[in-house]
């Protein structure tokens, strides 16, 4: 009993806490981008990446959008956009802390000096999960988020990561 008051009180304390952090926006912008290529269905990939985004603002969110050429002359389109809004920043980082598995977490954590650069978290996201409403990291064919910090030195940011649990 006194151990499930303790564990209740720890979450509250810890949900408050990155609350309290996110209220306080240390995160400039995030930019989004991804490629839909022409094998993919594009009202699946944009569903993928709807399920990463905030439910309610995935209509805040305007992608600028560029039809390339592949090596072969496939069409690619490619998709970007910046998010500046505090509010849908601040749900969207939720989201991902929430939902970013603990392996994934550690593997940030440990790798930080290849996620980090100048400021900026870049992370690549699975379409593939993303379309099951999954989040988990990936090297090849992503969904890249780039979080840009208000601060630079890697310390900080890491710190500001753990206390809104995207690092364990």
């Amino acid at each position: 009993m006194l151990l499930d008051i303790f564990i209740s009180s720890y979450v509250i304390e810890s949900d408050a806490r990155v609350r309290y952090v996110l209220s306080q926006l240390p995160i400039a912008y995030v930019d989004i981008r991804f490629c839909a290529h022409a094998t993919e269905d594009l009202d699946k990939v944009m569903e993928a990446i709807h399920n990463i985004l905030p439910s309610d603002q995935t209509e805040e969110v305007v992608f600028n959008k560029s039809v390339l050429e592949g090596h072969y002359g496939n069409p690619i389109t490619f998709f970007e956009a910046r998010i500046k809004d505090k509010e849908t920043i601040r749900v969207l980082v939720e989201n991902l802390s929430a939902n970013l598995g603990s392996l994934d977490k550690d593997e940030l954590g440990r790798e930080i000096n290849r996620y980090f650069e100048k400021g900026s978290l870049y992370i690549r996201l699975d379409k593939q999960a993303a379309f099951q409403g999954k989040i988990k990291l990936v090297t090849s064919d992503p969904i890249r988020l780039r979080i840009r910090f208000r601060k630079s030195r890697t310390e900080d940011v890491v710190e500001i990561c753990r206390e809104i649990g995207m690092l364990t």
